[in-house]
């Protein structure tokens, strides 16, 4: 899992050490950086791409410019690697990794099949990938976190997350909970499952994974899929038993992020004598 998940064959350093005096692009205390932090974005993230599908033409790109077939594992720890410098890192780091992304996202255009053309670059695309992720990401910390959420915090991270989607080239993203549900909306009578949707999907809950790693993935998956809208599991037909999720998916994932809290910690520093050094206070 720790190979799956961060392609690495040992627990991670911290490659984002704090630094107080080089802000990042968000607070150092604020609600983004404890969300980003927490095991449940595992769950959020499959969430979020699951529902990415359901837009025509944000799946026209992806089905026609992504490799994510030929190497999907890659794609995950890039965008892992993207919300880590975006979150974690200085602003320099953060506006960098935007950077690279827009510059990939300016050449991902053509025409979907349904005869429309489509830009990964256009705002409404944009403010589709980053609405979901950020409803993704909230409503997974809410039932998976660490620790409880309040209205009011939920409102300051979808806030917070607002500078992130205009730096991507959202316009006007949502700046509360109530103004993601507006969004959506605003766009369900655009959505709906294309065969490249569904084909997407398929793969994603049925990846060629190692035999090691299948049961904690199909653990993922059906957490993913209980924290869809109806409309979404109707769409994708994906179906969940309702008694499921709250009696075996809910126990089974908050054990699977419990281990895997552990699987991912980073290591404790040592001294040359092999003992751990006195903390700093």
């Amino acid at each position: 899992m720790r190979r799956f998940l961060s392609g690495q064959d040992r627990p991670p350093a911290d490659r984002f050490p704090s630094h107080p005096d080089e802000p990042g692009l968000f607070p150092h205390d604020g609600i983004t950086r404890r969300i980003h932090g927490d095991l449940s974005m595992v769950v959020g993230g499959l969430r979020a791409v699951l529902v990415q599908t359901l837009h025509p033409l944000a799946m026209a790109g992806v089905a026609e410019h992504s490799d994510y077939h030929d190497d999907p594992w890659g794609r995950l720890h890039r965008t892992g690697r993207f919300l880590g410098e975006t979150t974690f890192g200085t602003r320099r780091q953060a506006e960098a990794a935007i950077d690279r992304v827009n510059r990939i996202h300016a050449g991902v255009r053509g025409v979907a099949p349904d005869g429309r053309p489509y830009s990964a670059s256009d705002p409404e695309l944009v403010m589709w990938v980053h609405a979901t992720e950020v409803h993704s990401f909230l409503v997974a910390y809410e039932r998976y976190g660490r620790m409880p959420l309040d209205a009011d915090h939920a409102d300051a991270y979808v806030s917070e997350m607002a500078a992130l989607g205009e730096l991507m080239g959202a316009v006007d993203p949502p700046r509360s909970r109530a103004g993601l549900r507006a969004y959506f909306g605003r766009v369900r009578p655009e959505l709906r499952a294309t065969d490249q949707a569904r084909e997407a999907v398929r793969f994603l809950l049925w990846p060629p994974v190692s035999a090691p790693v299948r049961p904690a993935y199909l653990v993922v998956n059906a957490a993913a899929v209980g924290l869809l809208p109806g409309f979404a599991r109707r769409e994708l037909l994906l179906v969940l038993p309702p008694a499921a999720e709250p009696l075996v998916v809910r126990p089974a994932t908050m054990a699977l992020l419990r281990l895997l809290g552990w699987t991912l910690a980073p290591p404790e520093p040592h001294d040359g004598d092999g003992a751990a050094p006195a903390r700093s206070a």
